[in-house]
Formats: structure tokens, C-alpha cells, sequence
């Protein structure tokens, strides 16, 4: 029986995911803005699962709700078009952050929030600063303009009169279509999301990255930051002075690598799934993978140089199989969530191309 047989595929992939899900932790942001401002619309394009229309919500604050849904790890704090004149929701809100900020729990924390302001209205209230204000005693603040058409020099008029925000992105969430038939594509979505990432605690970056739908070329970069230490470990493992030691040790690796970059990309697929498409990829590639093992391994058993010749053999052998792994189901996830428009496939789809790629054909 080879190494690998020996392993629980079930268990590994449960154990597996279940640290990739901690380790991707939870994101927290705020979005606040007069009614009509287009927070709901902006939610639903920039994060996955139609967030605002079809996530759960419920009061924190008399005009406060927080938005979750299953499978996301995120929650939106909605202002619900709270109007800073209402001297009471302004106290109830800033009493409800500061608690959370107190909380010795990151993830308790808010750790980003978008003050909302249309571009049609081109003026900033005052109770808009004093809400910035307020919001920056706890968390970064990211002014977003929202319906944006024509600048006219407002985006710097908004910096000018929120000093406290770290910066103001120009949005349109969707596109908008013209009588004459002149269409106006969706804008600063991009922009918005790779500067939220910035201001995030390292902490919680992963959880935001897997939330998000509007930049994928994120989830693809984390993804192979995942890959790149994983094939790195990898040859540290087969570089082990040990016969056949390593084959078992790097299946639980990348078993590993396949739990953090489907978390990374925000799939809330189950344990059960997990193990079948472990099954799919390792089983398709585990041929080839324990040979290359036993054929560095075979030289270790040779005394003096042997082990260090096999050594080189393997480390080389283990980071190539494992690297040429990890890039492959990226490859499927990239390429499926790029058909779905940012929102996850199903599982049929993903083990699907899965069997098609690690088949080869």
C-alpha cells in the first residue's frame, strides 16, 4: 500500500478546510449615506451573492442593520439612509462602534467604511462631515461617490470638505443606457475594492478578498501566494534524507493548498465536495506524483552521496508537481468565476472542468 492509500481522503479535506476557513477570518464594512444614494445597487456589484437584496439582516441600531449570508464572510453595517440630523440614531450609532471597537475580537471590529454621496446633488452636507468625522475615530473612511457622469471638478470639492477620508473613488455600479442610445459602462468598482484592501488589518484582507466579485485578478494574486509557498514547502519536504517519507506529506499539503485557495475565492462548498474534488485532482495526478517520489526516494537508500543526489531529484520533483497543481485548479476557478460574472459556479461546474482539466482533455 503507498503512503498516500493510507491517508483518510474524507478527514484530510474536513481538517483542511475547516483551517483554511479560520485562517480566512471575517471582514467587516460600513456603508453609510442618504436615502437613494445607490448603496444597495453598489453592495450587489461588488460583492458576491446579491448581498443586499438576498442577505440576511438585522438591527444593531435603531437605523442601523447588519447584512450576512451564508458561505460569505462578510457583514455590511447599512446605515439604511440615516440622516445625521437625527441627533439620537447619530449617538446610537457611535455608541454601537465604539463597543465593537473596544472588542478584543478583530473580527468584532468595523474595519473599513464607504461614506456614500451622489454625484447628481454635487454638494456635500455638513451632516456628511460630521459623520466622516465621527466615523474615523474607529475604522478608515473611503469617500464613494456614487452615479458618477461628469466629475466638474466635484471629486476634489468632496476631498476638500471630508479632509479625514483616505481618499474618494468615483463609482457607477452599473451600466446606464441613454435615450440616444449612448450607454455608460460600470466605473471605480476596481478602484474601490483595491483600496479598501489596502486600509483592511492583515488579519481580515483574505476574508474581504473572498467576499468581493469586482476584482478578480485579487482572489487570482492571493490564490498564488498560496501556491508559491505551498510548491516551497513542498521541496523542503522532498528534500528529506528519508526513503519515501515525503509522497504522504505532500498530499496533505496540497490538500491544504486546494482547502486555501477554494476559501480564497470565496466557495462555500461543504467538507463532502471538498473530498471529491480532492479525489478528482490527487487522483488523477497521484500516479505521477508518487512515482516521481519513489524515483527520488530510490536514490536515498544508497549510502553517502545517494541521499544527497536524491534529495535534489525529489525537492526539484515535489515543488514542480506541487506548483503545476495548485496553478491548474486556480486556472479552473479563475476561468469559471470569470463566466459567472464574479459569483461563484456550482459544484457540478467546478468538479466538472476539474475532471476535464486533470483528465486532460
Amino acid at each position: 500500500m503507498s503512503p498516500i492509500d493510507t491517508f483518510h481522503l474524507g478527514e484530510l479535506a474536513k481538517k483542511a478546510l475547516e483551517e483554511a476557513l479560520r485562517e480566512r477570518g471575517h471582514a467587516n464594512v460600513l456603508i453609510a449615506g442618504r436615502t437613494g444614494v445607490g448603496k444597495s445597487t453598489l453592495i450587489n456589484s461588488i460583492f458576491q451573492g446579491n448581498l443586499a437584496t438576498t442577505g440576511q439582516g438585522r438591527p444593531v441600531t435603531q437605523n442601523t442593520r447588519e447584512i450576512t449570508k451564508d458561505g460569505i464572510p462578510l457583514s455590511i453595517f447599512d446605515t439604511r439612509g440615516l440622516e445625521i440630523a437625527d441627533v439620537s440614531s447619530t449617538k446610537s450609532l457611535k455608541s454601537f462602534l465604539a463597543e465593537r471597537h473596544a472588542d478584543r475580537d478583530q473580527m468584532k471590529h468595523i474595519h473599513v467604511a464607504w461614506v456614500c454621496i451622489v454625484e447628481d446633488l454635487r454638494r456635500v452636507e455638513q451632516a456628511e462631515t460630521d459623520l466622516t468625522a465621527m466615523l474615523a475615530e474607529f475604522m478608515p473612511v473611503i469617500g464613494v461617490i456614487t452615479k458618477a457622469r461628469a466629475d466638474q471638478g466635484f471629486r476634489a470639492e468632496v476631498q476638500r470638505l471630508l479632509p479625514l477620508v483616505k481618499n474618494v473613488v468615483r463609482t457607477r455600479s452599473i451600466p446606464e443606457q441613454f435615450d440616444d442610445g449612448h450607454c455608460l459602462s460600470p466605473m471605480g468598482l476596481v478602484e474601490l475594492v483595491q483600496l479598501t484592501m489596502e486600509l483592511f488589518p492583515e488579519g481580515q484582507k483574505r476574508a474581504f478578498v473572498a467576499a468581493q466579485k469586482a476584482d478578480l485578478p485579487l482572489k487570482r494574486q492571493r490564490s498564488h501566494l498560496i501556491v508559491g509557498t505551498t510548491a516551497s514547502t513542498a521541496a523542503g519536504i522532498g528534500a528529506t534524507p528519508f526513503p519515501f517519507a515525503d509522497a504522504a506529506l505532500l498530499v496533505a499539503m496540497q490538500v491544504a493548498m486546494v482547502a486555501g485557495i477554494t476559501a480564497t475565492y470565496g466557495l462555500s462548498f461543504a467538507e463532502g465536495f471538498l473530498s471529491t474534488l480532492v479525489a478528482s485532482t490527487i487522483g488523477g495526478t497521484a500516479a505521477t506524483m508518487t512515482g516521481r517520489a519513489i524515483v527520488g526516494g530510490l536514490p536515498k537508500l544508497i549510502p553517502g552521496v545517494g541521499s544527497v543526489v536524491g534529495s535534489a531529484i525529489s525537492a526539484t520533483t515535489a515543488a514542480a508537481v506541487t506548483s503545476a497543481f495548485g496553478e491548474a485548479y486556480l486556472a479552473t476557478l479563475d476561468t469559471l468565476f470569470a463566466k459567472h460574472l464574479g459569483e461563484p459556479p456550482s459544484q457540478q461546474e467546478v468538479l466538472a472542468e476539474v475532471r476535464r482539466r486533470f483528465a486532460g482533455g
